[in-house]
């Protein structure tokens, strides 16, 4: 998650007006303020936890897009936001771990043999919960200092795991609706053109070698 190739493609493409780092952060957690101040007041409807911890998991994955569509940005339409994509996926962690406390803490009451027993029969927790756990070790290691303990390569080949928590978002959302409704489907749309953006390039880099003259 964290943007090591910022400074590699701070030359590249056109960067829009810089702003504070901070600043991403403090909007980005915008939505969170005002979910729970909205839970407090009782203003999330009928059901305020289901509410909670869905839109609590929605900008998760909201955000998660977001880093995904960073390298897009740049290399289709030269739009440079690598300076905050490591912000941007720690708000992906910080939302998903919000989610997850509102789930674990304030809906079962950390009745830890019901939430194992959830994640056990219910597919979507299953799910949801192995994606947390690939978040975990990204978000750990989204520093400048992280990267050189790790060497550059060994740390790409771990934030590669981002395009699987992906998925996994992507199918986490689609089986907490239980139907078809059209929102999760454009957020998994979305998760797909974005993935099999980067798996053609990956495909074009490796096949290019085979095409240059001897």
């Amino acid at each position: 998650m964290a943007d090591r190739a910022a400074v590699q493609g701070a030359k590249k493409g056109f960067a829009l007006p810089q702003v504070p780092k901070i600043l991403v952060y403090i909007v980005g957690f915008v939505p969170a303020v005002w979910l729970f101040y909205a839970g407090i007041t009782d203003q999330l409807g009928a059901d305020p936890m289901r509410y909670l911890e869905q839109a609590l998991g929605l900008w998760a994955f909201r955000f998660l897009i977001a880093t995904l569509a960073v390298t897009p940005l740049r290399q289709l339409f030269s739009i440079n936001l690598l300076r905050y994509r490591r912000a941007l996926g720690l708000l992906v962690f910080y939302y998903a771990f919000l989610h997850l406390v509102t789930y674990t803490v304030l809906d079962q009451g950390l009745d830890f043999a019901a939430i194992w027993a959830d994640i056990v029969k219910r597919p979507y927790i299953t799910i949801g919960m192995a994606t947390f756990v690939i978040l975990v070790p990204l978000a750990l290691t989204s520093t400048n200092a992280a990267i050189r303990r790790m060497g550059g390569q060994a740390w790409a080949r771990l934030h590669r795991l981002v395009y699987l928590a992906a998925i996994g978002a992507a199918l986490h959302f689609i089986l907490v609706v239980k139907s078809w409704p059209p929102e999760p489907m454009i957020y998994a749309a979305i998760v797909i053109v974005l993935l099999g953006y980067r798996l053609v390039r990956s495909l074009g880099r490796r096949a290019e070698p085979r095409r240059r003259p001897a």
